[in-house]
């Protein structure tokens, strides 16, 4: 999620004159601003999504009047209407990014095993657990793994799958290792080669590529992805998916047109998936408990769906979350229901965030208390395989 990262403009740029980097300027009903900020030109998506993206791209005039399905000349939806994959994030031991390597129980801590058992329980089955590489490989990304932070890590992950459940691990690292953008595929590689490794005999690991790159050449993330897959697969963890994730904080909203290239990524297993994140505030940022509007989720993702079944791909939405209110509410039952109506192509979606520390965060889903899991537990659960 962005809210670590963003700056306080962002969150208030739907305020300004001109929308601002990212957020929405346009689609089929849309009543709000339709310019974007300088460097920024609305650039279309699907026929109800329009988004402030830089370079120059025009706006097409839209071709339909109601989101739908199927494209024309695309293979139709032979949807199964069950997700593979629907879960709670687990945010932790990713916090104190600040404080390198930081103190257990003071700067970071682990999930908890009560919380796990309780969302599993109810009958989620997927957990992403984000965490750095900092603390897992310290110094240097062909350093070996820290006995302390993979042992809490193995843990964790360990109790999520004994119980029948997946661990997503998610290297919340936004393409970067202490704090520089990572362009070395041969280290991208070693990193991979420790940490697919230790998980390789567990076949409910999934291997998240890295959360969320943003502001990094296309071809470095297809670059760091592709070694990523490889180095998982030469580690002997052939069994296990993958989740790729891409450029612009891997947003399903504006997939299609910034991460197309990522289409061409090969896994010799074929157990590859493509992790998107989608927020429902005014810039996708998932900093505000206002969605834009009830149908804001579909609108969001159906160019996405487009893409996957045109190219033959599946995909997931790793993080998404409303606020605890009825248009939320609307717009995450109509995003999830269309996906289920495409499961062909999604296998499903993790809620951003459970965690012991989130306290009064308006999308905590930490039992028995937090914001999000009073509000949507009911909800959500419905939707489990």
């Amino acid at each position: 999620m962005r809210a670590f990262v963003l700056s306080s403009t962002f969150a208030g740029a739907a305020l300004a004159a001109a929308n601002g980097p990212y957020a929405q300027c346009g689609g089929n009903g849309w009543a709000g601003e339709t310019t974007c900020s300088d460097g920024y030109t609305c650039t279309f998506s699907n026929d109800w999504y329009s988004q402030c993206l830089p370079g120059t791209a025009p706006i097409p005039a839209p071709t339909s009047v109601a989101p739908t399905t199927t494209t024309a000349g695309a293979p139709t939806s032979t949807s199964s209407g069950k997700f593979k994959w629907f879960g709670i994030n687990q945010s932790v031991a990713e916090f104190g990014e600040a404080n390198l390597p930081g103190t257990w129980g003071k700067d970071f801590y682990f999930p908890s095993d009560e919380t796990i058992a309780t969302l599993i329980s109810q009958g989620y089955n997927a957990f992403r657990i984000a965490f750095l590489m900092e603390r897992l490989v310290p110094d240097k990304l062909t350093a070996s793994a820290n006995a302390g932070y993979l042992a809490n890590l193995t843990h964790t992950v360990d109790t999520i799958t004994k119980a029948g459940a997946y661990a997503i691990l998610d290297s919340h690292n936004y393409g970067r290792y202490y704090g520089n953008v990572i362009t070395d595929a041969s280290q991208f590689t070693a990193y991979y080669t420790t940490l697919a490794g230790a998980f390789k005999g567990n076949d409910k690991v999934v291997f998240d590529t890295n959360n969320e790159w943003h502001d990094v050449d296309q071809a470095v993330v297809f670059d760091l992805n592709q070694a990523a897959i490889d180095a998982i697969r030469a580690a002997g963890a052939t069994s296990q998916y993958i989740f790729a994730e891409g450029n612009s904080w891997t947003g399903a909203w504006h997939w299609n047109t910034t991460n197309d290239n990522l289409k061409a990524l090969k896994d010799p297993q074929d157990k590859l998936v493509y992790e998107m994140h989608q927020y429902l505030d005014s810039d996708g940022s998932g900093t505000s408990d206002v969605c834009v509007s009830a149908d804001i989720g579909v609108q969001r993702v159906v160019g996405a769906t487009e893409w996957l079944r045109q190219n033959g791909k599946k995909g997931i939405i790793g993080e998404y979350a409303g606020g605890a209110n009825a248009q939320c509410e609307a717009a995450v039952k109509g995003m999830l229901d269309h996906m289920l109506a495409n499961s062909d192509v999604w296998m499903g979606a993790v809620w951003w965030a459970g965690g012991p520390w989130w306290a009064d965060y308006i999308y905590s889903f930490e039992p028995p208390s937090g914001t999000a899991y009073k509000y949507y537990n009911s909800i959500l659960k419905a939707y489990a395989p």
